[in-house]
């Protein structure tokens, strides 16, 4: 009595996994269920073209900030060197190097 039922309950699941196989086979090979299926897998598609070259901007960005802040670290450094260079105390030994002296008053030529 028992293989009996194991064998109409394997049966009875058998039935449903094809039945459920046939109502799939049916709606998504349908003249109304190919074109949603065909929609769903180019939007799929898309999202994820579009996420991909998405995080392709985000490293190129990423990228670009990191030019922008070595670009800037190299200018205040710059900035740094010229006010070393420009500064009075290296003026002055520059001007004793080579023999230089201060101007005399009618030397100074004052442009407006």
């Amino acid at each position: 009595m028992a293989a009996k039922k194991r064998k109409s309950k394997s049966r009875s699941k058998n039935s449903i996994k094809s039945s459920v196989s046939d109502s799939f086979k049916k709606i998504f090979l349908s003249s109304q269920g190919l074109p949603i299926m065909l929609t769903l897998s180019v939007l799929g598609v898309l999202f994820v073209l579009f996420r991909m070259k998405g995080i392709e901007l985000n490293y190129k960005i990423t990228n670009m900030n990191k030019d922008i802040e070595k670009v800037a670290l190299e200018s205040k450094e710059l900035k740094a060197k010229k006010a070393r260079l420009l500064s009075v105390k290296n003026l002055r030994t520059i001007a004793k190097k080579y023999e230089l002296k201060q101007p005399k008053q009618n030397q100074v030529i004052v442009i407006p």
